[in-house]
């Protein structure tokens, strides 16, 4: 469910699942294995991760989720967060070009990157909209969204279920550039060859130093919060909810 190709030392991985890439529980085990790979690999100087045109990510598969067993649950929700914290501590540069729509937990996995380069077209959306489905943002998401905005613009959004056109991201540095869809990777590679002019071990180690708190946000026991999560979600009417939301997505 990723189409990975190394040139010139970038790696470029592209979400490939379906027409919205919505994050199934193949296609994040497959992203957390990727980038625990690609940090390993002395061949590999960065990483863009992108989408399809139009299509970052729509976010969770919501209907897979509803059909999951909770020792399912529990194994989609230790690979995603662990794909974060792959994500988050892969130490070389790590550009995201957001090709298209991205809201929810597509958002979440943009936030990881050092840079963020987003599509400037009308339906091209990113941000949390749980609360307009009375869905529960798991801790380590909300912990990415909030350090993202600050705690209490991230926390006004979400109670509007705001979602950001590329300016208004843009305007809050959730992402970093915006470009018409068809020069947004394009303008990925050029900033990481950017990034690359510096020695390795010089961006290696000011990664570190500027992420501390991003990384002190993923160091952290991921079971507990899985577990913890599960039990939330338990509520009978919270998962009637998510029931009636996948049979809407099975109708489309």
């Amino acid at each position: 469910m990723l189409n990975t190709t190394v040139e010139n030392n970038i790696a470029t991985v592209q979400l490939n699942n379906g027409k919205v890439n919505a994050i199934s529980h193949q296609l994040i085990r497959e992203l957390k294995e990727s980038f625990l790979s690609l940090a390993e690999n002395s061949l590999v100087q960065g990483v863009i991760l992108t989408g399809h045109t139009g299509a970052f990510s729509a976010g969770l598969d919501v209907v897979e989720q509803a059909q999951m067993t909770e020792d399912e649950t529990h194994a989609f929700w230790m690979d995603y967060y662990g794909a974060l914290q792959a994500m988050v501590r892969y130490p070389k540069p790590f550009v995201c070009a957001i090709t298209g729509f991205a809201p929810a937990g597509g958002t979440i996995l943009t936030l990881c990157a050092d840079y963020r380069i987003m599509a400037e077209e009308p339906k091209h959306v990113i941000g949390m909209h749980e609360f307009k489905l009375s869905m529960i943002v798991p801790e380590l998401m909300m912990d990415l969204w909030c350090y993202t905005l600050g705690e209490q613009k991230a926390f006004q959004a979400l109670q509007n279920a705001k979602l950001f056109s590329a300016k208004e991201a843009l305007e809050e540095n959730i992402v970093q550039e915006i470009a018409p869809a068809d020069q947004v990777l394009d303008l990925a590679k050029k900033h990481l060859e950017k990034c690359l002019q510096v020695y390795g071990p010089v961006y290696i180690e000011g990664k570190r130093l500027a992420r501390k708190q991003l990384l002190a946000l993923v160091d952290r026991d991921l079971n507990q919060m899985v577990s913890e999560f599960i039990a939330s979600g338990k509520d009978p009417e919270l998962k009637k909810r998510v029931q009636a939301f996948a049979a809407q997505l099975k109708q489309k």
